[in-house]
C-alpha cells in the first residue's frame, strides 16, 4: 500500500477535540532498539524531529506520549516540543502518569495521589505548556483508582487537564472513574491474538462513548522490543491479497473493530510511518476478518489472556504504547 494523508480511517470525539483514528505513539523515539530500558541507544534527534513533522504532514493530529518516555539525551516529550512547537491548533497530545523512572531509568513505585500533581507538572513543563489535552491514569493490578483518579480529577477542575483516561485497565475500573468525572479513552494492550477476552471490554466502550486505544497492536507480544516477525499465516495471507504489509493488516483489523477504536502505532521510521498512516484506508472484507478473528481466538499467546484485562504482572508496567 502507498502512502497517503490520514483521512481514510475517519475521526473520533475525545472529549471536545476531533482526532483522526490513526495517531502516533511516542515510545519509539527516544532510543533505537527496546524501550524503556535503562542502557537503550539514543536515536538520532534530528531523524526523531522529522519523523514528528511528517506524521502532521501526514495529518496525524493524536500523539500518546509520557515523561517516562525517555533513554539517555533523550526525552519524548521535549523532541515533541522541539518538533512541534508553536502546536497546531488541532494537535491532541495525550500522556500518561501513574508510572515512574528514576534517571538512570530505574522504574519507581506507581504514584500515590499526591504524586500525580507532580508527574502532571512534570508533563506540562517538558512539553511546554499550560495544560494537557489528555491525561490517562496508568495503573497496574485490580485495585480501587478513587483516590488516585480523584487527584486527577481536581486538577482538571482546577484547568491543568482538559480530558481525562484510563490505561491497563478492567471493565470496574472505568465504572469506578465515570462515576467520578468523565472518561474520554481507554488504553489497553489488544490485538490479533492478544487478549481476545478485551473484545467485550472494546464493546462496553464503544457503546458508552468511550474511545478505545489498543497498545502494541502491531507488536503484540513484542511489547516495548517491536514486532517480532512471528504474524501467523492468516495474517500473511490477507497482507498477501491486499498488496500489504503484515502490520498494515493488524493495524486495518484492529482500526474495524469499531468506530471508537484508535491506533497509535509508534516508529522511528519514516518509511513505517508512512505505511501505518496508509493503513486507514485498508478495508478488510467479511472473509478477512473471519479468517483474522480466528486467529484472534484460537491461540492466545503469552502476556495475553492468562492474565486477563488489565496485567498486573511486573512487565506490564511497561505496557504504554506501542
Amino acid at each position: 500500500m502507498t502512502s497517503q494523508t490520514n483521512t481514510a480511517a475517519g475521526t473520533w470525539k475525545l472529549g471536545d477535540r476531533t482526532v483522526g483514528r490513526i495517531g502516533f505513539g511516542a515510545m519509539r523515539l527516544p532510543q533505537s532498539g527496546e524501550a524503556l530500558i535503562g542502557d537503550a541507544v539514543p536515536r538520532d534527534r534530528g531523524r526523531a524531529i522529522d519523523v514528528l513533522r511528517r506524521a502532521v504532514d501526514l495529518g496525524v493530529n493524536h500523539i500518546d506520549t509520557a515523561a517516562f518516555y525517555f533513554s539517555p539525551l533523550r526525552s519524548a516529550n521535549e523532541l515533541i516540543n522541539r518538533a512541534l512547537a508553536p502546536y497546531p491548533a488541532d494537535l491532541v497530545i495525550a500522556t500518561k502518569v501513574g508510572p515512574g523512572r528514576d534517571l538512570s531509568g530505574e522504574w519507581l513505585p506507581h504514584a500515590r495521589p499526591e504524586q500525580l500533581r507532580g508527574q502532571v507538572e512534570e508533563n506540562l513543563r517538558q512539553l511546554g505548556r499550560d495544560h494537557l489535552d489528555v491525561v490517562n491514569l496508568r495503573i497496574v493490578g485490580t485495585d480501587s483508582i478513587a483516590e488516585r483518579f480523584g487527584a486527577l480529577a481536581e486538577l482538571r477542575e482546577a484547568g491543568l487537564i482538559r480530558h481525562l483516561g484510563l490505561s491497563n485497565v478492567r471493565p470496574h475500573h472505568l465504572a469506578e472513574a465515570r462515576a467520578i468525572a468523565p472518561v474520554v479513552c481507554v488504553q489497553n494492550m489488544y490485538g490479533i491474538g492478544v487478549q481476545p477476552e478485551q473484545d467485550e471490554f472494546l464493546r462496553t466502550c464503544g457503546e458508552q462513548g468511550v474511545a478505545f486505544v489498543p497498545f502494541y497492536s502491531i507488536a503484540g507480544t513484542g511489547r516495548q522490543a517491536g514486532a517480532g516477525g512471528d504474524d501467523g499465516a492468516e495474517v500473511l495471507e490477507v497482507a498477501r491479497a491486499h498488496g500489504a504489509s503484515a502490520a498494515q493488516v493488524r493495524l486495518a483489523w484492529t482500526l474495524q473493530r469499531g468506530p471508537h477504536v484508535l491506533a497509535i502505532p509508534g516508529t522511528g521510521d519514516p518509511a513505517h510511518l508512512a505505511a501505518n498512516v496508509a493503513a486507514g484506508a485498508l478495508r478488510l472484507s467479511p472473509a478477512d476478518l473471519a479468517l483474522l478473528d480466528c486467529a484472534h481466538h484460537a491461540r492466545p499467546k503469552p502476556g495475553g489472556s492468562a492474565q486477563g484485562p488489565g496485567s498486573t504482572d511486573r512487565g506490564s508496567i511497561r505496557n504504554a504504547s506501542e
